[in-house]
């Protein structure tokens, strides 16, 4: 299975690009992962919320393909435990899902299109983080459930 984080705009701060670095490469030992940022909207400050919602959408929908299995990173999902979200993955993996795509919106969420078209959401936490640290917490977290379902010693319960 092949794993795709992708979101809207890039990594800026140094020490969350470090830490994805970190965590991207420790991925590379369990499974096909790939981080794609796709460039911030241009003009967006003239744009309305519901006009930047459908332009993101727009260029969202160019990387999706009619045989992924669409996840949104969004603040309504479903929450996981670390361990419950290994289960998640390993159901995805034997359930022979050849591309398990997550993807982070925009600032403003994603537009209904998009909405309709994932196949399933989840949530980080009740709180509210930059779009750069989800970034990084998905990737741990990523990284966290393969060391589960290999029953190495890096999750503690």
């Amino acid at each position: 299975m092949k794993i795709t984080l992708l979101t809207i705009g890039k990594t800026e701060e140094k020490h969350i690009k470090e830490g994805l670095d970190k965590y991207v490469k420790r991925l590379k030992h369990y499974v096909k992962f790939q981080l794609t940022e796709l460039a911030d909207i241009k003009n967006s400050k003239n744009l309305t919320e519901a006009q930047q919602k459908t332009k993101e959408a727009e260029l969202l929908f160019k990387y999706i393909q009619p045989a992924d299995h669409v996840v949104l990173l969004d603040e309504k999902g479903q929450e996981f435990t670390s361990l419950h979200f290994s289960h998640f993955l390993n159901k995805k993996a034997v359930s022979g899902t050849a591309h398990l795509l997550f993807i982070v919106g925009g600032a403003y969420g994603f537009d209904s299109t998009v909405y309709n078209r994932a196949n399933a959401s989840i949530s980080l936490s009740k709180m509210t983080f930059s779009h750069q640290m989800v970034r990084l917490f998905f990737t741990e977290q990523l990284y966290r459930a393969h060391t589960i379902l290999k029953g190495e010693p890096y999750h503690h319960e």
